[in-house]
């Protein structure tokens, strides 16, 4: 079931991107810079992420960062001495693209320190989320434009007053990849009740194959729950055990799910990464017919020979 979203009507304005992992799956790429910022295409990861936030209406921005945060600070600030080099030389189009990434949204940065887990950075936000319901993007999944998600979760927090987690369907043989939510059904087809959430279950003993995927809307209340947990695996404060703590009854709502359908890229892992920049680059407007023409020639040169 879908609905229009109608941005600024909504009490959600506020995003947080965690953007502090060491990128270590990426090493030596991500030695001197943050994996949200290595390119899918011509853009890096974290600007689709913010692209995604402010399609949805959310114009105010926060990216928890951890070392090597200049790169990103550069990436959405203005750079006079570039816009002045493609000025004279009449570039347009490239000044365009130069533009755009400081003009999608107010962002700021505030640094994680230690990295102590998704719910530690999610809790230095409070300061500047304040007592307002917020949304948190995750980096490493990259949600299809095409293919609206957040719009879908803010609505649905809107009309629930509730905290809002994506879910979307996975084979039973991946579910141990990912987070893992066990649901009731409510009366909209794409929305279910979430009554715990069990992280990387073996397939054989998880509740269903909907995994957690990286986008929440939440209230504020998730911030008292986060001072009071416990670190869980290697000293860190999990997201998921502060989000059990409302599914689970003990919070002031319910948490729900929104089921997408949709198309997520993964890129957190290198293989997903570079599939990644092959599916958004046969859809890209200038690179598309190319690419397109490549691939399949590729495909055609791989198969293997008929005897």
């Amino acid at each position: 079931m879908s609905s229009k979203h109608h941005p600024g009507t909504s009490t959600v304005t506020k995003a947080v991107i965690p953007a502090a992992g060491l990128g270590t799956r990426f090493l030596p790429a991500t030695k001197a810079m943050p994996k949200e910022m290595l390119p899918i295409v011509d853009k890096p990861a974290i600007q689709y992420v913010v692209e995604e936030a402010a399609g949805a209406g959310l114009g105010d921005v926060l990216i928890i960062t951890g070392r090597n945060k200049d790169n990103l600070i550069n990436h959405f600030d203005n750079v006079p001495e570039l816009e002045y080099t493609l000025q004279r030389k009449g570039d347009d189009g490239k000044l365009g693209k130069v533009h755009e990434a400081s003009e999608l949204a107010e962002v700021h940065f505030l640094r994680q320190g230690q990295p102590l887990g998704l719910g530690h950075a999610v809790g230095r936000a409070r300061q500047h989320v304040g007592d307002d319901s917020f949304a948190v993007l995750l980096g490493d999944d990259l949600i299809d434009a095409r293919d609206p998600l957040l719009a879908r979760m803010v609505d649905v927090h809107d009309a629930r007053q509730a905290t809002v987690v994506a879910l979307m369907e996975v084979p039973p043989e991946q579910i141990h990849l990912y987070g893992c939510a066990a649901v009731e059904s409510t009366e909209e087809d794409d929305v279910v009740r979430i009554t715990a959430l069990v992280e990387k279950p073996d397939a054989k003993d998880a509740p269903s194959n909907l995994a957690v995927i990286g986008r929440y809307v939440l209230r504020p209340e998730i911030f008292d729950i986060i001072d009071e947990l416990e670190p869980g695996r290697g000293g860190e404060y999990q997201l998921t055990d502060a989000l059990n703590v409302l599914a689970a009854g003990r919070g002031d709502r319910p948490v729900y799910g929104v089921i997408f359908k949709g198309r997520r890229y993964d890129t957190g892992d290198r293989a997903e990464w570079i599939k990644a920049n092959l599916l958004l680059g046969v859809d890209h407007e200038e690179l598309g017919a190319e690419l397109t023409e490549w691939v399949l020639d590729f495909a055609e040169r791989l198969r293997p020979s008929e005897a």
